[in-house]
């Protein structure tokens, strides 16, 4: 019969405890501190992370952008009607396949990659970290949100 572990102490339920509530105010923290940098390029921080999977591979269908962004259709759509209406990427159907919506950058939107090239460096100085700090916590996240998919999806 398996043993239940032992009862947590009360402290840890305090909120300053809590992994969940790190993970949380840290990510309000950081689209805090993005927005001001993405303001000239006339982005906020869900559409500057669509530009960034577009801007490593252009023509990418709307289904592997949701894969890739972890977004669902609902939230996915109306981002891209904007960055369309602001004349930063074009949305076709596949002649190959209807049913698929491809996703491809204009002009406009290959050009503001340029503009956006710094924000890497100005956010490590902003939060004062080195850039082998930044890919080790990255890493560390990117295998936290791994294992955390392999329970929720269990």
């Amino acid at each position: 019969m398996p043993r239940r572990p032992p009862s947590p102490p009360a402290s840890w339920l305090a909120l300053d405890h809590q992994l969940c509530f790190a993970l949380y105010s840290s990510s309000l923290a950081m689209t805090k501190l993005y927005k001001p940098l993405l303001e000239p390029l006339g982005l906020t921080y869900p559409q500057y992370l669509v530009m960034l999977v577009l801007w490593e591979q252009d023509g990418v269908t709307v289904s592997q952008l949701g894969e890739r962004l972890f977004l669902d259709s609902g939230t996915l759509t109306p981002l891209l009607k904007r960055l369309q209406a602001a004349g930063l990427i074009e949305r076709q159907r596949d002649a190959a396949d209807e049913r698929r919506v491809l996703v491809h950058l204009t002009r406009t939107g290959q050009t503001l990659r340029q503009h956006a090239e710094r924000i890497p460096h100005d956010i490590g100085c902003a939060v004062a970290c080195e850039l082998d700090e930044i890919s080790r916590l990255t890493q560390e996240l990117k295998a936290l949100r791994q294992r955390l998919a392999a329970v929720t999806t269990a």
